[in-house]
């Protein structure tokens, strides 16, 4: 009974008005009212049925809304409307139509109807789908407990009836023939051999109406496989006196194959002596409401896209597979397919869909083999769970190439041909060992592995693999926290002037001071900070200490350096050079502490200005004329264009240790000789200094004197240390040629 989504588009517009939730709710309760009253008896005129429901209709709302979403309350509507007198199948299935079209359109706040604003769409309508599932399962309770009570009232009538024939035949057989053949549920009498004597006419329809399928029949006779194992012994205990009744949910075959779903309630007639005489069943018709039941059990569990099994019959099938017996196996591939955000991008969500229904048609068509399933975990994420009787690794390697075999070929959409590629994380091994949520997230982490390796492959777990990016993922989490409690740390290594070795300045490294793993380098988080754009207020940190301890240096120990102030250089990432507040960043931390644009050096790598157009050059172009020294970081790795070096607005060279490794021995390579020996010559044409990185040795840095590059920096001057070690530094500590300092 759900609206069409031109429709529903259209009335979720209408919803943006200034009406309170209370209004909206009151609307959702007059749909309501007007599907059901109908088919209700009741003697409330419509307008008092209709404030009846509106608490019940608060009451899904309520549960709809809840934060930690507990569907139990609709159990509640559904027994009040049966209390209400609602027990009409129409008025259950009214409801449940009701339900699925406006609840989540009418009682959802139109704030919430936003984009990005509260659970999302697909969310709301999960979980109206569990609230119908509960209010029928209420309803059915509730339904069935009034029927029961009614069941006990008629047998207790009967065996009255039955009891008053003796003393008054004919008075009693009329009222137990009125109970008898007008009672709305099914009755039939057997004597303790289990041979039916009597039915009534509701019994004979509930069969297909002949009364052959019934009469001259034997109890034993109507065993069906689905039986409850407990139901024959019950049926014993009962004939043998041992109990006076017993109730069970028990299938029969009709004459026609069907099978009629039924609460059947057996009680023991006694004679007057209190001798078994003969037993009653008392039968209530429930297939539809268990067909139902299957159908809600049904969404619930699967795809509404691509009928595959969902998440929840997955972590189910899973969670079996794991607790199964010892020494069984199972294997799962964990799929994503690649660049499917360009599909929905490019063609439209509605090709997205089409897609992944074919792509779910492809999955399920190589995973037939027995134990073997195909779900999909939602967007385009698909699981394929093996638990057959093998399970080995050259097994679960095969299904994994069935499923990239399978997806190779092209998808035709909208006239185009869609190539669809893949990367699938592999996790095997025996049941037992791992929890559900520990498998799922290797298979997971296994997936990013194969897409980092270029995708449309698969790779197998690895517990060292996984215990990397347990480690990556847990640093990510705690970065904003360790930013706001002072975790972090800068080291300063010396800038040194290879002419005289003389101090020139020092690059802020800046170091974390995790509380568990330690003080990390900075090639543990950068990238992490990068990924989730902390990089910008780190980085704005960095720069912030580093000018207040260079202006320290100057107001505590007159720092100068050779033809200037005591510089300090800071890396910028490529997060922050595209991010718009960097110059004013820049300007306000310059003016807060009082140090010269001339006393500050911005490094950016080579690779970051590849390709840079004039936007992303201007904010530099802007700090260079304000008198801050631009560097290019790890020049000679980034495969630029020498020539574009004229356009860059750079006034320093930092040539990447690889050039210069083969100098720290004598006689030096003489190939990185002349490589160095050109960048230099063309450096100094273009009015560049060039800083060299990761000098070792004394030969090291002799060589590059020679060479006429201008500072240096590496363990042969100084590790990276506190601020103070700067000016401790002496000249006698950095030309003496024992090696590198402490």
């Amino acid at each position: 009974m759900r609206m069409p989504a031109q429709a529903e588009s259209a009335v979720v517009a209408g919803l943006a008005d200034p009406d309170g939730p209370q209004d909206r709710i009151g609307r959702f309760a007059r749909i309501w009212s007007r599907a059901i009253f109908p088919v209700t008896a009741t003697s409330l005129t419509r307008c008092e049925f209709e404030g009846h429901l509106l608490p019940l209709a608060t009451t899904l709302t309520e549960a709809l809304h809840a934060r930690h979403f507990d569907p139990s309350p609709a159990q509640g509507v559904g027994a009040a409307l049966v209390a209400a007198h609602c027990t009409d199948p129409d008025a259950l299935s009214g409801t449940l139509g009701v339900i699925d079209a406006y609840l989540v359109l009418y009682c959802t706040p139109a704030a919430e109807q936003a984009p990005g604003a509260g659970p999302d769409r697909e969310e709301y309508r999960s979980r109206c789908a569990r609230l119908q599932q509960a209010l029928a399962a209420g309803f059915s309770r509730a339904l069935r407990e009034r029927t029961l009570s009614e069941q006990e009232a008629i047998a207790r009538s009967a065996m009255t009836a039955r009891s008053d024939a003796q003393e008054a035949l004919h008075a009693t057989e009329q009222r137990f023939r009125a109970v008898f053949e007008g009672a709305a549920i099914g009755i039939g009498i057997a004597d303790l051999d289990g041979n039916v004597l009597e039915v009534n006419d509701a019994l004979i329809q509930m069969f297909g109406g002949g009364d052959a399928g019934v009469l001259s029949r034997n109890v034993m006779d109507w065993g069906h496989p689905e039986d409850a194992p407990q139901v024959w012994r019950l049926y014993g205990e009962l004939v043998r006196g041992e109990r006076e009744n017993y109730r069970v949910e028990k299938p029969y075959y009709r004459p026609d194959g069907t099978v009629l779903w039924t609460n059947l309630t057996v009680s023991l007639l006694r004679d007057a002596e209190g001798r078994p005489q003969y037993q009653l069943a008392l039968m209530e018709d429930t297939t539809e409401r268990r067909l139902l039941n299957l159908r809600l059990r049904y969404e619930a569990t699967h795809d509404a896209l691509t009928g595959l099994p969902n998440r929840t019959l997955f972590f189910e099938r899973l969670e079996k597979a794991l607790s199964g017996e010892h020494g069984r196996r199972f294997g799962l591939c964990y799929l994503d397919l690649d660049g499917f955000k360009t599909v929905n991008d490019s063609l439209g969500h509605s090709a997205g869909d089409r897609l992944l229904v074919e792509v779910a048609d492809r999955l399920q068509s190589c995973a037939t083999g027995p134990g073997e399933m195909v779900a999909r975990l939602g967007g385009d994420e698909f699981v394929a769970l093996t638990t057959g009787p093998g399970g080995s690794e050259e097994e679960i390697t095969n299904l994994a190439i069935r499923i990239l075999t399978a997806l190779s070929a092209p998808i035709r959409l909208d006239g185009r041909e869609i190539t669809v590629r893949g990367s699938v994380g592999i996790v095997s091994g025996p049941a037992g060992e791992r929890s559900p949520a520990e498998v799922l997230r290797s298979a997971d982490i296994t997936m990013y592995r194969a897409k980092a390796a270029g995708g449309n492959r698969f790779e197998y777990a690895d517990a060292e693999a996984d215990a990397r990016a347990i480690t990556r993922h847990g640093l990510t989490n705690a970065l904003p926290a360790a930013l706001e409690r002072g975790e972090f740390f800068i080291e300063y290594q010396p800038l040194v002037h290879l002419h005289d070795g003389s101090v020139h300045g020092a690059e802020a490294l800046v170091r974390w001071s995790h509380p568990q793993h330690g003080v990390l380098g900075p090639d543990r988080f950068i990238p992490l900070a990068e990924r989730t754009g902390l990089i910008v207020p780190l980085g704005r940190w960095v720069l912030q200490e580093s000018v207040r301890q260079a202006r320290n240096w100057q107001r505590e120990h007159g720092g100068r350096a050779a033809g200037g102030p005591l510089r300090i250089n800071v890396n910028l990432s490529p997060t922050q050079l595209h991010h718009p507040g960097l110059v004013a960043d820049t300007v306000h931390v310059l003016e807060s502490s009082g140090l010269e644009p001339g006393a500050l050096c911005l490094e950016v790598t080579e690779s970051a200005l590849i390709g840079a157009d004039d936007d992303l050059l201007k904010p530099l172009r802007q700090l260079a004329e304000m008198g801050v020294d631009i560097a290019l970081d790890d020049f000679g790795t980034g495969y630029s264009n020498l020539a574009n070096l004229r356009r860059l607005p750079v006034s320093v060279l930092k040539l990447d240790r690889s050039f210069t490794r083969g100098m720290q021995q004598q006689p030096a390579d003489p190939v990185d000789v002349k490589i160095v020996e050109g960048i230099v010559a063309l450096a100094h044409s273009l009015e560049l200094a060039v800083t060299v990185e990761g000098v070792e040795t004394g030969a090291q840095a002799a060589q590059l004197r020679e060479l006429g590059c201008d500072t240096a920096q590496g363990w042969y001057y100084a590790r990276p240390g506190a601020p103070d070690r700067i000016h401790v530094l002496s000249l006698a500590d950095v030309i003496a040629p024992a090696g590198p300092a402490a």
